[in-house]
């Protein structure tokens, strides 16, 4: 939808595909404990002095990069990885892994459009099964293209010639690295109508697991609805016994968006990729890592958990915004903990979420209404919460019915006093 991504670790365990035309036996992308989904588009292949540094200390775990055709095969046949050799590098440092996007065009195919003629499809199949096999065993997941279903494929968007490269990358990936994941189609929202004839085309014989960018402008909570429609969808054309998880591959909200500032935007990061993993989503990327541009009246400048200009030698590196604080406040509250489930509270605006960890349960709380108390039932003893968006702390205690406490539109976070 928006400008292309430039250019505990969650276990994949999607990995084994099988050679034969039967992958019933291939094991689905599943949840880790948090944040080990979590993730931040980037656009870069060489970080900045102590980039990696901030980015890993807000909890990110993942990072998703443009893998770029041009950049990679400037002569034909002769492939290029060196830059990303050294991105790897430095994610490894960080035990943070990537989500490469395969893309776009080369000028030596197709008149450096997207492939659309055998020679073209050919090329890049052979192109992406050379990258996968160099960088195997690396804990990457490969994207098949990015948002082919808007301006991206050019010279306009076709479905039929998207999903024949889909299926060439998919058999050479299988027969150059079966083991390595690869899913698709990074499409922008949730277009229904690309993705079913994506699916019916045969792409899940090959994807284990079908990403989307869930773009929208309203509050994140209002994505369930969408993923259990797309459930639904393939549930109805994935191979029989297999289970496809949904990968939110990018999605964010720009603080330069009309009624949207840095404060709502740092209120929805975390609304976003809890409501994610509320709905079984394993991976969650949020759009994007720094602001693009300091331009007030471009939206696309703004939607970063840090801001544009970089402070060499300075520590932080870059001012954060309220949505990397909120992301770091998250990681450091839930670290270690599993989602269980939604409990009820009286309100469908409420979402109280009960994590687990080896201690004991913890909870993130807040609502999509006005502020209210609200009660919890089933708590016991003293609890602590610790306060929305800027790490206040306080002690609450239990009543007969459970725990009272205030529910406002940024999450708060309710471990035990005493664990």
């Amino acid at each position: 939808m928006y400008r292309a991504s430039a250019a505990g670790i969650l276990i994949i365990f999607c990995a084994s595909f099988a050679i034969a035309a039967d992958v019933s036996a291939q094991i689905p992308i599943r949840i880790g404990p948090f944040p080990d989904g979590s993730g931040v588009n980037i656009h870069f292949t060489d970080p900045k002095p102590g980039e990696m540094e901030m980015l890993a200390a807000a909890g990110f775990k993942w990072v998703r990069m443009d893998f770029s055709w041009d950049g990679t095969e400037k002569q034909k046949g002769d492939y290029d990885f060196s830059a990303y050799d050294r991105l790897m590098h430095a994610l490894d440092a960080k035990q943070i892994r990537p989500i490469f996007i395969l893309d776009y065009s080369n000028r030596h195919y197709d008149g450096n459009v997207s492939p659309h003629t055998g020679e073209g499809r050919d090329a890049f199949a052979k192109w992406a099964a050379a990258a996968a096999t160099h960088f195997r065993g690396r804990g990457v997941v490969w994207e098949m293209y990015n948002e082919p279903n808007i301006f991206f494929w050019q010279p306009k968007p076709n479905v039929d010639d998207y999903a024949k490269l889909a299926l060439a990358v998919g058999k050479a990936l299988r027969e150059a690295t079966p083991d390595e994941p690869y899913i698709g189609p990074a499409c922008s929202t949730m277009d229904f109508k690309f993705l079913e004839a994506c699916f019916k085309a045969g792409c899940l014989d090959y994807w284990c697991a079908v990403s989307v960018h869930p773009y929208r402008q309203k509050d994140p909570e209002s994505v369930v609805a969408d993923y259990a429609k797309l459930r639904t969808l393939i549930k109805r054309y994935a191979p029989a016994g297999r289970q496809i998880p949904i990968v939110s591959g990018e999605w964010g909200y720009s603080s330069g968006w009309k009624k949207f500032d840095d404060d709502r935007q740092g209120k929805y990061l975390p609304r976003e990729l809890l409501t994610n993993m509320a709905s079984g989503v394993p991976i969650s990327i949020w759009y994007d890592w720094h602001d693009d541009g300091t331009n007030p009246a471009e939206p696309e400048h703004h939607f970063g958990t840090v801001k544009y200009d970089f402070h060499q030698g300075r520590d932080p590196i870059y001012d954060a915004k309220p949505a990397y604080r909120a992301m770091k406040q998250m990681a450091d509250a839930l670290k270690g903990c599993t989602f269980e489930k939604r409990v009820a509270v009286g309100e469908e605006t409420d979402w109280v979420l009960a994590f687990r960890d080896a201690a004991g349960q913890r909870l993130a709380v807040w609502t999509t209404g006005a502020t209210h108390d609200a009660t919890i039932p089933g708590l016991r003893g003293t609890w602590r919460s610790i306060g929305s968006g800027e790490g206040q702390a306080s002690d609450l205690k239990c009543d007969e019915k459970g725990l009272t406490i205030a529910l406002g539109d940024s999450p708060r976070y309710i471990v035990e006093a005493v664990r």
